[in-house]
């Protein structure tokens, strides 16, 4: 069964004046045939894998609304469509009782999700894209960067349309940014977070230079654009699911972890040692983990407990950071390099 609808060329005039009215109006997942300037060439634009992150089909309608003609042919997958759409909306992640979308890009495919992504799969091998942009929210506020399964200077070119950061990552979670190759390069964008208007901004801007610049994969693709900070194998810091978990200011004696209600300023810059991130009860085991690039469990790399209080071992730069107890239980804590950019290994 088809699950994804075939729009080609939409206008201005059918797409509705605002985010809310297009996803309506599209009504279900869709694939948007924009036909560009040059015609022997296409590059895919993923957005809304996940139905919590309106930045992507933020920037999708407003170019759609400008009336330009993009440089190449581009293929735009607008995925989880109904779960954008459920009430509230833009606040759920997927679907209830569903699998998160961006795991379930590798077999099998057997249930809902999985087949929605398979097609999804197979619409970019039928179109065979120079590349691949997919493009999110964080789950927390942050600055923007861009992720890669590995290091060459074409994913680092379309990074460099959007951030200044890239993580290269050992991880593998079923995300579609994993299909990458030589052949075509695919990276995931974080534009950062979910309600800030620079996160807007950034992958309008970012969307702007990948529809319209005739080169996204050179070393011209963004010339004034400076080097990319690199981070390496970061670890995802987790909980077990049955965690109970609570942000706020002081430690909360009904939850097993209170993590301090300002955490997420520590998604930019370096976080010292010895930073305090929160409070544990003390009559509850915290099992943390989080694996290295070796498949050994660095946890005690990251962060400790002094007493009741949580916190860090090191320098550390963190990204990701949530204040949603239920992605941060369902997904992860966090993820994290070293201070300097470089990986954790379990000692």
């Amino acid at each position: 069964m088809q699950r994804i609808q075939f729009i080609r060329n939409p206008t201005a005039e059918n797409i509705g004046d605002s985010v809310e009215q297009f996803l309506r109006a599209l009504g279900g997942p869709s694939c948007l045939l924009l036909e560009g300037q040059d015609t022997s060439r296409c590059r895919g634009f993923v957005t809304l894998l996940h139905g919590n992150e309106p930045s992507g089909i933020t920037a999708l309608h407003r170019w759609l609304r400008s009336g330009q003609q993009a440089a190449v042919n581009i293929v735009c997958v607008v995925a989880s469509v109904h779960s954008a759409l459920l009430s509230p909306v833009f606040t759920h992640r997927h679907p209830p009782q569903q699998r998160d979308l961006n795991r379930c890009f590798r077999p099998p495919f057997a249930d809902e999700q999985g087949r929605l992504a398979e097609e999804i799969l197979e619409i970019l091998r039928l179109h065979r894209p120079e590349c691949v942009v997919d493009v999110h929210n964080t789950s927390g506020a942050g600055p923007a960067f861009g992720v890669a399964s590995f290091m060459d200077r074409y994913h680092e070119a379309l990074v460099s349309l959007f951030a200044d950061r890239l993580v290269l990552t050992h991880i593998s979670l079923g995300a579609l940014m994993e299909i990458s190759d030589h052949v075509i390069p695919t990276v995931t964008v974080e534009v950062g977070g979910r309600a800030d208007q620079k996160a807007h901004q950034i992958a309008y801007q970012g969307l702007q230079r990948y529809f319209t610049q005739n080169d996204v994969l050179g070393s011209s693709a963004h010339p004034e654009h400076k080097p990319l900070d690199i981070y390496t194998s970061p670890v995802r810091l987790e909980l077990p699911a049955d965690t109970k978990l609570v942000y706020g200011n002081t430690p909360v004696s009904q939850a097993d972890l209170t993590l301090r209600d300002d955490i997420e300023q520590f998604n930019d810059g370096v976080t010292p040692a010895n930073t305090l991130l929160g409070w544990r009860n003390t009559e509850s085991t915290i099992a943390f983990k989080a694996i290295d690039a070796e498949g050994r469990c660095a946890a005690s790399e990251l962060v400790y407990f002094s007493g009741q209080e949580l916190r860090t071992r090191r320098a550390l730069r963190f990204f990701m950071i949530t204040q949603n107890a239920d992605i941060a239980l369902s997904d992860c804590l966090l993820y994290a390099v070293s201070g300097d950019g470089s990986e954790i290994l379990a000692s």
